[in-house]
């Protein structure tokens, strides 16, 4: 099985075992072996799902000020932490293909891999979102129909996103493409790099 096509199985297998509690606070036991790639891309996708849920729960307009400003904090957490998690993912192939020598005319992709592979864990959970929005029994028919017709874009979109994917992997190990990893230096959590957080010293 090609890399993609095999996230695209860890991804599904840790939005599903979210879902078994269905609780950004539950414990998530990662089932693969600590060390592989495996292991980070479903750790990778459960700090997605944690954070889709997240997301859903600020929203609430009855939410409590102080808790929202607790969970935006917590949001704010998670974006980093999969800011990381991604930053890994493309260190794990810049290892991977060290030895590969590009070719003179090689180019070089408008994004990383691990931010392609990002993209494709989040349509991991459109996908199971939109699927149960399909299957919901007290639903009208407009809302099931529209819903069908979106998740058969995104069932194509992962399809194509996947193919790409694989497609770019297959280039840089032949030296048609490369890579760089540039980090993300998000400026807004950088105690030295945030005028508010720095005007406090």
């Amino acid at each position: 099985m090609k890399f993609a096509q095999n996230s695209n199985t860890v991804f599904d297998r840790a939005t599903a075992d979210y879902h078994v509690s269905d609780h950004v606070d539950a414990p998530h036991p990662n089932p693969y072996d600590e060390g592989t790639i495996d292991h980070t891309l479903y750790a990778k996708n459960m700090i997605d799902a944690v954070q889709w849920h997240l997301e859903d729960i600020i929203r609430d307009p009855e939410i409590d000020p102080v808790e929202a400003l607790a969970l935006k904090r917590r949001i704010d957490r998670s974006n980093q932490e999969r800011t990381d998690m991604v930053e890994e993912i493309d260190t794990y192939f810049r290892e991977l293909y060290s030895g590969v020598k590009p070719e003179k005319n090689a180019t070089i992709n408008t994004e990383s891999p691990a931010w392609a592979l990002d993209r494709l864990s989040i349509l991991a959970l459109k996908i199971y979102h939109m699927k149960a929005e399909v299957a919901r029994t007290d639903a009208m028919p407009e809302h099931t129909a529209k819903c069908r017709a979106k998740l058969d874009v995104l069932l194509q979109q992962r399809e194509d996103l996947t193919q790409a994917i694989d497609t770019l992997l297959e280039d840089i190990s032949a030296g048609r493409k490369f890579m760089k990893v540039y980090r993300q230096m998000k400026m807004y959590n950088d105690p030295d790099t945030n005028p508010i957080l720095y005007g406090q010293k």
